[in-house]
């Protein structure tokens, strides 16, 4: 949490300061110096840190180093991958999306306990199937009526977790004990 909650901070610091004072850049022997390369000087740093010190407080400060590092990095994506546009609109779509993936694992990670058995019941339950079935479905659909590469690629995404889905309830059914048909008397 502490990296990437420095990460966020660190790229909406660099972000603000480049915004409002556009013409503060560092030059040295006429190369222009992007934060780009402190970010990787404390991405190393961070990163060296945390491998070589198993104590809790150097772990924080590396997480927070590594973090600030990383935010630096992020705050040039656009003015790396268009090779000079530092506004573009990448930058904020990559860390936008960074975040939410990072922020999804470390939720997963902490509550991975009871989402696993949400998902156990889920997948034993009679609604799994009518829900995968839905899935392939819609997805069969989309398939059907787009041209598009994108809208394709996330059907057959949805078409292989419907499938999924029912195989998963499939085996639960499989395994679970079968109840015995054979008489027995209350008395014996």
């Amino acid at each position: 949490m502490l990296a990437l909650v420095s990460f966020a901070l660190s790229f909406i610091v660099a972000r603000v300061f480049t915004y409002l004072h556009p013409d503060v850049v560092l030059v040295s022997g006429g190369i222009h110096i992007h934060h780009f390369w402190f970010g990787m000087a404390l991405l190393a740093i961070g990163g060296w840190l945390g491998i070589s010190y198993t104590h809790k407080e150097v772990d924080m400060l590396a997480a927070i180093i590594y973090g600030v590092g990383g935010g630096l990095i992020a705050d040039e994506v656009g003015l790396l991958l268009t090779l000079g546009d530092y506004y573009s609109g990448l930058t904020w779509t990559f860390v936008l999306l960074f975040l939410a993936f990072v922020s999804t694992l470390v939720l997963l990670y902490r509550y991975r306990q009871g989402i696993f058995e949400e998902l156990h019941e889920f997948v034993g339950g009679k609604a799994s199937i009518f829900i995968g079935a839905f899935l392939i479905a819609v997805s069969a659909a989309f398939v059907v009526q787009t041209d598009n590469f994108l809208v394709t690629l996330i059907s057959v995404v949805l078409t292989i977790a419907g499938v999924s889905i029912i195989l998963g309830f499939l085996v639960h059914q499989l395994r679970q004990p079968r109840a015995s048909n054979a008489f027995v008397p209350k008395n014996a």
